[in-house]
């Protein structure tokens, strides 16, 4: 039990969560809201009296090409499986009905040159290889699963 008590803050990590954020969105600024929230006040509101403690970094711009790799082997696998990742991360706007099939690189050119074509936010838990893809719901779920291992209820693995 002493060895355990003793070295067992050496393994506890910040947990670095980015959410790439788009301020003309709704889902994007409700999911941002959610995020500061959590870390400012508590957590859950009205059950909890601390905030939830992480890092975030609030990013502007879509994902690199290598990030939307990694993103995608986060997603859970009934989001991903035998789709497409222009299906993942582009929406159903008129202006990325031509993008089908697009290569990765070509998915953030197009978020970055027409940002009404990608689905905002993406947010991404990179310590517990956890993401989301285009709405403020994926915040609350991360958000849960870092409440559940503040709290000592984390479903085990």
């Amino acid at each position: 039990m002493f060895k355990r008590t003793l070295f067992s803050g050496w393994t506890r990590t910040t947990h670095e969560i980015s959410i790439f954020h788009n301020p003309s969105s709704p889902p994007s600024v409700k999911a941002l809201g959610l995020l500061r929230s959590a870390l400012s006040e508590a957590y859950p509101p009205g059950k909890s009296k601390s905030p939830l403690t992480f890092n975030l970094e609030v990013v502007e711009a879509p994902p690199n090409a290598d990030q939307l790799r990694t993103i995608m082997s986060y997603l859970p696998s009934n989001n991903t499986q035998s789709r497409p990742a222009s299906s993942v991360f582009l929406s159903a706007h008129p202006s990325s009905s031509s993008s089908e099939g697009a290569e990765l690189s070509a998915i953030v050119d197009l978020g970055r040159d027409k940002p009404n074509t990608f689905k905002w936010p993406v947010i991404v838990d990179w310590n517990a290889g956890k993401a989301s893809v285009g709405d403020a719901d994926g915040a609350a779920g991360i958000l849960e699963l870092l409440r559940q291992q503040r709290d000592g209820d984390a479903p085990k693995e």
